[in-house]
């Protein structure tokens, strides 16, 4: 068979329709056959992942040939995400380290990073940032990137995500964030920040039990959040006013959670935000709006741990 195929392109052709086949599912950075297996064999060939389309037609030795051949075999047999494979995953335009200790980088904040976060923060002056259940680091390191007079906190529970998140860190060159272990706001007294950026686990029980084979390889602390998916984002909610400054502002990812979100506090006014695909379940709202409404997310919070 690998007598058959030749060039760069073959095996991206023949890549994909495996993977199609196969029915492997595509969630972690790429959403579809063709793009993963494209990166795979420019990862198995040590080539730049925006190589011209021109070196298409390139010949593949043997010993070239066999690592693409085994990445792919892994691929379907162990159902392992292409990013764990390769090692990196692109995030904001920025690439970062991908292994198991984290989530795979791939929320739909990054829009929000590289627009500044703009209309939401309307200009207003930020000093400091969290980003609470950072994971791999990226929403945190990517915002200090392009925001380099911002100082950012990076917090998880997990000190395997903080290990990986240092590697990111050192990796991105970004000395403006600060790595802090606290499981959600407990380890954070004091501090207060003009902005929270949150992408905590928020995929139900129901959800987590059902999801593709490739899931299993992330941590399940980075996805599971009770029956609702909202155990965490409550909790966020009912905290945040302490952190926040008085013009503060949270935005926080909920997922498919937001129509439970929606339903337990109607009264709330979040501004739900549009993406270039649509809408992705991530909410902005303002310090002022929380207070406001705390009796209730208080109430409800407490009911869950």
């Amino acid at each position: 068979m690998s007598a058959e195929l030749v060039t760069i392109i073959d095996f991206i052709r023949y890549g994909a329709s495996r993977f199609g086949a196969a029915g492997l599912s595509f969630g972690h950075s790429y959403d579809n056959a063709l793009d993963e297996a494209t990166q795979l064999v420019l990862h198995a060939l040590h080539l730049p992942h925006d190589t011209s389309p021109v070196y298409g037609q390139a010949k593949l030795v043997a010993e070239e040939k066999a690592r693409v051949l085994a990445l792919f075999d892994r691929r379907v047999d162990e159902r392992i995400p292409a990013c764990y494979l390769t090692g990196e995953a692109w995030f904001a335009g920025l690439s970062f380290k991908s292994d198991p200790r984290a989530l795979v980088p791939r929320s739909p904040i990054a829009e929000l990073i590289e627009s500044g976060f703009e209309p939401w923060l309307g200009g207003r002056p930020i000093e400091r940032v969290l980003d609470l259940c950072t994971g791999s680091g990226c929403i945190a390191i990517a915002t200090a990137h392009y925001n380099p007079d911002w100082q950012v906190d990076a917090v998880d529970i997990s000190e395997d995500a903080l290990a990986l998140a240092k590697e990111n860190v050192e990796r991105l060159e970004t000395p403006n964030v600060r790595l802090v272990h606290s499981d959600l706001f407990r380890g954070l007294d004091g501090e207060v920040y003009d902005l929270i950026v949150t992408n905590p686990p928020y995929v139900t029980h129901a959800e987590t039990d059902a999801l593709p084979k490739e899931y299993s390889h992330e941590p399940e602390l980075g996805l599971r959040a009770g029956d609702d998916g909202l155990d965490l984002a409550l909790e966020i909610l009912r905290d945040a006013p302490e952190h926040l400054s008085e013009h503060g502002l949270l935005i926080c990812e909920v997922g498919e959670s937001e129509q439970h979100l929606i339903k337990l506090l109607p009264e709330l006014p979040f501004a739900w935000v549009e993406f270039k695909v649509g809408q992705m379940g991530i909410f902005a709202i303002e310090r002022e709006h929380i207070v406001a409404h705390h009796a209730k997310i208080k109430q409800l919070a407490d009911a869950r741990r």
